[in-house]
């Protein structure tokens, strides 16, 4: 391995570091995107539990913060509800720009590395290719070694910078759309939690609140 990064010149340095970037940045991406950690099953129908029982106190509201990111976007919106629904909606949408940041971090960072590593690659295949011909035109084509070197150096830069930019390409557009995923089943939440906070009937808040357990059950019938 050490003769193969050798052989392919000082390029192979960057590139493997760009490989370390990525594959730290998709394990922890990994970890952090979660689903069961950042949209907890069943927690509307728990916040809803507490407040129909009158239990969502301060306490309980900073354990919902702490909790999730869904729990900062439906504390956001529990703690606004009294002020109206625009009110309440716009509190929601500035917690949830924060939460979709914090999701997003460091893919781009991913999508750069799956960008520039090509580049790099391209780059030590041109430096190799003049390497080669600097040699042709210094000692003509009878010594195989020089150009070999060289040509060895053009080709490994290249299918390095590939074998890191093609993952990655590939993991940064599986973030991307895991994180659209995710925000799409929080704004349904939300809009839920506006929607129960907001309704005039109780019978109608449990209804929306349970709608996901309702669709389960039919489902598995």
């Amino acid at each position: 391995m050490f003769d193969l990064i050798q052989a392919g010149g000082w390029l192979m340095f960057p590139i493997i570091l760009c490989s370390i970037i990525a594959a730290a940045i998709c394990i922890e991406r990994f970890w952090t995107l979660r689903k069961d950690q950042i949209v907890p099953k069943n927690l509307l129908a728990q916040v809803w539990g507490w407040i129909r029982a009158n239990e969502l106190d301060s306490r309980k509201l900073r354990e919902l913060k702490a909790s999730s990111p869904l729990g900062q976007i439906l504390a956001a919106g529990i703690s606004n509800h009294r002020r109206g629904r625009e009110q309440m909606k716009e509190s929601i949408e500035e917690v949830a720009n924060h939460v979709v940041h914090e999701m997003e971090r460091y893919l781009n960072a991913l999508g750069t590395v799956a960008a520039i590593t090509p580049l790099l690659g391209l780059l030590g295949t041109v430096i190799g290719m003049i390497k080669v011909f600097s040699a042709i035109r210094l000692e003509g084509t009878g010594n195989a070694a020089v150009l070999a070197g060289g040509i060895s150096e053009a080709l490994i830069t290249t299918a390095a910078g590939l074998t890191v930019a093609i993952p990655s390409l590939f993991f940064y557009r599986y973030f991307q759309r895991r994180v659209d995923e995710l925000v799409i089943t929080m704004e349904q939440e939300a809009l839920k939690l506006v929607e129960v906070l907001n309704g005039d009937r109780n019978e109608k808040a449990d209804a929306v609140v349970a709608r996901p357990e309702m669709a389960s059950t039919n489902g598995d019938r």
